[in-house]
């Protein structure tokens, strides 16, 4: 039970980082690029690669690889997680999984937003 509630207090902060810091960027930069979006999905795969990294050579409680990895930059990104797994295809020397799950992330992930979009258009 205890790993839930970790994982709650790490989403909880990531899903506020994330708000806080796309609202600067945007306010910054303006909205016509998506930029608070595209450096929190750098940021959050920058992040899950290094703590994962550390997490991987480190004797640190369980707790930690819930409290980060799932739960913060679960929260503050699932991009992350997505590169993340990627390169793992990529490293166990299976790159055309790597590639086929970019590619189909990409496109069958744009075809899912425009769907559900032009669903919700249904319901206005």
């Amino acid at each position: 039970m205890l790993k839930y509630v970790v994982i709650g207090i790490g989403g909880f902060a990531g899903a506020l980082a994330r708000y806080a810091l796309g609202s600067y960027i945007g306010s910054r930069l303006g909205v016509r690029f998506p930029y608070g979006t595209f450096v929190i999905n750098m940021s959050g795969s920058f992040l899950l690669g290094f703590i994962a990294a550390l997490l991987a050579r480190s004797t640190a409680s369980q707790y930690w690889r819930y409290l980060i990895p799932i739960g913060f930059i679960g929260a503050y990104t699932t991009f992350s997680t997505f590169e993340y797994e990627t390169l793992r295809a990529v490293q166990d020397g299976q790159p055309m999984i790597g590639l086929l799950n970019v590619v189909l992330s990409v496109v069958i992930g744009f075809v899912a937003v425009w769907a559900g979009a032009a669903l919700g258009r249904v319901f206005l």
